[in-house]
């Protein structure tokens, strides 16, 4: 990988254990490994052009405060991905249940909605994923009658 396929913005996740974590997000998910610091228990995956760097927790670990379980209480990451059911598929194999079911959700944006099948999971972190498939835009309908 060179700089040019860097995402300009890439969230790096502090883990409890970078073995763990790697199986979840390459095995579960279907990140790619883009390469990995053995020595430093750091990984830099990939999927789809959605980017994220994990990192074993260690003394002197950026950490800006106390750090517990489950780590990234009050954000999501969503990512989208081609197609959800894929993914749901290797949850359910897993025996790993969702945080939120699969669901079509629609968000309003000016005088169009943008549309998408979404399901959240957290990993083995406690971190918030929320996985999208794009369904496409359409107008937002007109309000009834006061």
């Amino acid at each position: 990988m060179n700089n040019q396929n860097w995402a300009v913005l890439v969230p790096e996740l502090t883990c409890r254990n970078i073995d763990v974590s790697k199986k979840f997000y390459c095995n579960i998910v279907g990140f790619s490994m883009t390469f990995e610091r053995e020595e430093d228990r750091f990984i830099y995956l990939d999927l789809g052009g959605a980017q994220l760097m994990l990192e074993e927790r260690h003394e002197g670990s950026w950490e800006t405060g106390p750090l517990a379980p489950p780590f990234g209480r009050g954000i999501n990451l969503q990512i989208e991905v081609e197609a959800l059911q894929p993914i749901l598929d290797r949850f359910a194999q897993a025996g790993l249940s969702l945080f939120r079911e699969a669901e079509e959700v629609w968000y309003r944006e000016d005088d169009i909605e943008h549309g998408q099948i979404e399901a959240l999971a957290q990993d083995p972190d406690g971190y918030l994923l929320r996985f999208v498939e794009i369904l496409g835009t359409r107008p937002v309908a007109s309000p009834g009658p006061a």
